[in-house]
């Protein structure tokens, strides 16, 4: 699937290599999407340009449709605008990537892929198939066939390796998925165990996975905007080339891996991103990290960022800057979400304000309609803890919160994907025909309250029935009244004790 691009001058040439990559592939990436071209790759670029890696990466095209053909036309090659503001100053950074061998689609070449995970050289894998990606699918087993789910295409390519190496220990490699769920090497270890059961792959083959390979929980942290749509024709002209694969995001980075002391050494001799002046940690244990994270900048941006759509806005810091919104995203910060983070009050408070500060960069466009995809699981494992933590602490419901979800099934009322704003609803097809038939139902019936458990019951969609947690239909069903007779703006004004006039 090629990627739409504003018509630019015409006489400006495609960005491409143009010298051989003679760096060996050690990284086979699970995701070709921007987040991962500006984070992860982009790290291994700057290792490269110091001379601490000497290696390449191969991106793998999770799904059928993709980047993957643009990236090849651009024989992996393309450019990380980064926006910061420092001291006050307005900070802009341009990088050519050149970290990037090229990338493959394992639906139409999964042979190629085989060969590249297969080679002595390969040591590393990343991954960012987004929160669902990483779930365990019962599917079959047919050896030389691509298989559907990630953890299954991950299980049949390391027993390819193991097979081809004959099992040697040293042939194992570091799994480090990127994906924004809890302990989520640990969740991707266990699918993969699961599936070399269920496959019959045989008892050497699980040794090798539980002893000579390493799934590490991560943690990731950078706003990553993407494609600049309405700058691109003038950063082409800037740069001199065309290039299709433009990214961009903020300046600020922070990438927390746990990892047990005995393999530290080895991972930074091999990986050393802390020695190359990485905002890179290393620890035992990440929970405090990604609580903070997950809570305060991720679980705020799925809480608002649909609401703010619903209301008009289209970009975070345009959102914002809107005394209503800025209310909305403080008051749910520092007093629904903050108390139940377990961390020193300074250091939580500090990262809440960052937050805050990091939304509201000018220079970092980042659509709402962006953050909106998948957001049935993002709410889940964003918000959804803070809320059962917050209800635990103070024996009610956080109504910020409350109306957040509220919003999202506003925001879900589609007809074959499309809202009735004309927006894309982007999820997975079942939780689209689930949300399709739930509205339709309720057009035809007008029952709030059958909507409301019907969606509240659905343990796929939280991972638990959500009908059990006192009160929340009730005030549920009444947000979603409110937002349909008066509005979002002022169902957040009355939340906030907001005066619009």
């Amino acid at each position: 699937m090629s990627i739409n691009v504003p018509t630019v001058d015409g006489n400006l040439p495609l960005l491409r290599r143009n010298i051989p990559l003679d760096r060996p592939l050690k990284v086979i990436q699970f995701g070709e999407g921007n987040f991962l071209r500006a984070f992860v790759d982009w790290m291994v670029h700057r290792l490269n340009e110091a001379g601490l890696f000497h290696g390449s990466i191969r991106l793998v095209q999770p799904i059928p449709h993709g980047k993957c053909d643009d990236i090849n036309a651009q024989e992996g090659c393309y450019t990380v605008v980064l926006h910061g503001i420092e001291q006050g100053r307005v900070v802009q950074t341009v990088e050519r990537i050149t970290a990037v061998l090229g990338c493959v689609s394992p639906h139409e070449n999964w042979r190629d892929l085989i060969d590249d995970f297969c080679r002595d050289s390969v040591r590393f894998v990343f991954s960012n198939t987004t929160e669902a990606g990483i779930q365990y699918r019962p599917e079959p087993y047919q050896r030389g066939e691509c298989r559907i789910s990630y953890p299954a295409k991950l299980t049949a390519l390391m027993y390819e390796r193991f097979l081809f190496h004959g099992g040697q220990p040293d042939k194992g490699l570091f799994v480090l998925p990127c994906e924004l769920i809890e302990r989520n090497g640990d969740t991707l270890k266990d699918c993969v165990l699961r599936h070399a059961v269920d496959w019959n792959l045989g008892e050497p083959f699980i040794g090798w996975l539980n002893d000579s390979n390493f799934f590490l929980n991560t943690l990731v942290d950078r706003i990553v905007t993407g494609f600049p749509e309405e700058e691109f024709a003038r950063l082409c002209r800037e740069l001199g080339y065309v290039d299709r694969l433009l990214v961009c995001g903020e300046s600020f980075h922070f990438f927390a891996i746990e990892c047990p002391q005995c393999l530290r050494q080895t991972l930074e001799q091999e990986l050393p991103l802390v020695q190359g002046g990485l905002n890179v940690v290393l620890t035992e244990h990440l929970a405090p990290y990604r609580e903070r994270k997950v809570r305060l900048l991720n679980g705020a941006h799925t809480a608002v960022s649909l609401a703010a759509h619903l209301a008009g806005h289209v970009y975070v810091d345009e959102t914002v800057r809107d005394p209503l919104f800025h209310a909305y995203l403080t008051q749910l910060l520092f007093e629904e979400i903050l108390p139940s983070v377990l961390l020193p009050d300074a250091e939580k408070r500090n990262y809440a304000e960052s937050v805050v500060k990091r939304f509201a960069n000018p220079l970092v466009k980042h659509r709402l309609l962006s953050i909106a995809l998948n957001s049935v699981s993002k709410w889940s494992v964003r918000v959804l803890p803070s809320l059962c933590d917050y209800r635990t602490r103070t024996g009610q419901l956080p109504p910020l919160m409350v109306f957040s979800l509220a919003a999202l099934v506003v925001f879900y009322r589609n007809r074959g994907g499309i809202h009735r704003l004309g927006h894309r609803v982007e999820d997975s097809p079942e939780i689209l025909r689930f949300f399709e038939q739930a509205w339709i139902d309720f057009e035809q019936e007008g029952d709030d309250a059958g909507l409301v458990e019907r969606i509240l019951g659905h343990r796929d969609l939280w991972g638990q029935d959500l009908t059990d947690m006192e009160r929340l239909d009730e005030e549920l069903v009444g947000m979603l009244k409110n937002i349909e007779t008066a509005g979002i703006r002022k169902v957040i004004a009355q939340l906030c004790s907001f005066n619009e006039e």
